[in-house]
């Protein structure tokens, strides 16, 4: 089997306001058309009962016009979650590699987003040394922001 990384999907309260953080803060690309679906395959697709959803894809930052994409959905009923961990079980993060990530986390809290964490530097076995730090989008998503530098 042939496989190749597509998309993750976020599913938003507000995902036009959510789309543009990723916009204006990561340099990702709304690639139309957005999408609004509704009806039985809908349905029977989600396993939910009179399912509607809105969203968009957006390019990633760093891999041209093929590259994957975060999808942001919203539904019409949305169940509610649990305060931010970032131990919770599943999938837990995205991450964006950035020049400065004290610049980056700053950007971040400034257009909504909030820290989850401090920045630190990490040493792995190589000698490389990663600096990164967690922080939120504006709904409370968990976002890595990461910078490497190679070991001399």
């Amino acid at each position: 089997m042939k496989t190749k990384y597509s998309h993750t999907n976020l599913v938003a309260a507000d995902w036009r306001n959510l789309a543009d953080f990723y916009v204006n803060v990561f340099g990702c690309v709304l690639v139309p058309p957005e999408r609004d679906f509704r009806g039985k395959d809908l349905d029977a697709g989600t396993g939910l009962s009179g399912a509607h959803l809105t969203g968009a894809h957006l390019r990633l930052p760093g891999y041209g016009e093929n590259g994957p994409t975060l999808e942001i959905f919203n539904y019409d009923r949305l169940e509610t979650r649990p305060p931010v961990a970032v131990n919770r079980s599943g999938f837990g993060h995205i991450a964006f590699s950035v020049e400065d990530v004290g610049a980056a986390r700053q950007l971040v809290l400034k257009s909504g987003g909030g820290s989850v964490g401090e920045v630190v530097t990490l040493q792995i076995t190589s000698g490389d040394q990663v600096t990164w730090c967690y922080v939120t989008d504006p709904e409370g998503n968990v976002i890595e922001l990461q910078s490497w530098e190679k070991a001399a």
